[in-house]
């Protein structure tokens, strides 16, 4: 593997809102880049709202030109009309991914919640403060989705899956 640094994108999905996180990871190091939310407006139909996703990912892609994007799979859903939205909306994100020519890895919450706090029950909260000791940083990353998507980058970044990835 090259020592050049690797930009890792994590994506926690969403159709409202789309948590994004970008770490440079440098040898054994990782670092923030840049973390936020995509947010559709729910004024919006559902199909402009996904093309909203897109286009706000696309722009993110461009302008840091990530090695990987990290997206967290589903979990279980009691309201199905939500999960299916929220499908549809990882599909937009993957598509977002693959058609940058970006290489794609998904982990579930269980396999993110263990590479943050090696346990795989972790609450909300020991995953957000975990990130912000993982990163450095000064505070928990806001919002609550932004804290999720460095999660799901970082847990990508101590993943062979990823290493295997971006060796290719």
């Amino acid at each position: 593997m090259s020592t050049k640094n690797k930009i890792i994108l994590g994506i926690d999905p969403g159709y409202g809102l789309t948590g994004y996180g970008l770490i440079v990871v440098a040898g054994s190091r990782i670092k923030a880049l840049d973390y936020g939310v995509i947010e559709t407006s729910n004024q919006d139909e559902f199909p402009g709202r996904l093309k909203t996703l897109h286009q706000e990912l696309t722009k993110i892609i461009k302008k840091y030109k990530p090695d990987i994007v990290a997206v967290e799979e589903l979990f279980f859903y009691k309201n199905v009309t939500t999960a299916i939205k929220v499908g549809q909306a990882r599909g937009v994100i993957i598509l977002s991914a693959v058609l940058a020519h970006v290489p794609v890895v998904e982990f579930t919450p269980l396999q993110v919640k263990q590479a943050i706090s090696s346990y795989g029950r972790a609450g909300k909260n020991q995953v957000q403060q975990m990130v912000k000791v993982f990163l450095s940083l000064d505070k928990i990353p806001k919002p609550d989705d932004a804290a999720d998507a460095l999660a799901v980058a970082i847990c990508a970044a101590n993943s062979v899956k990823f290493l295997k990835k971006i060796s290719q």
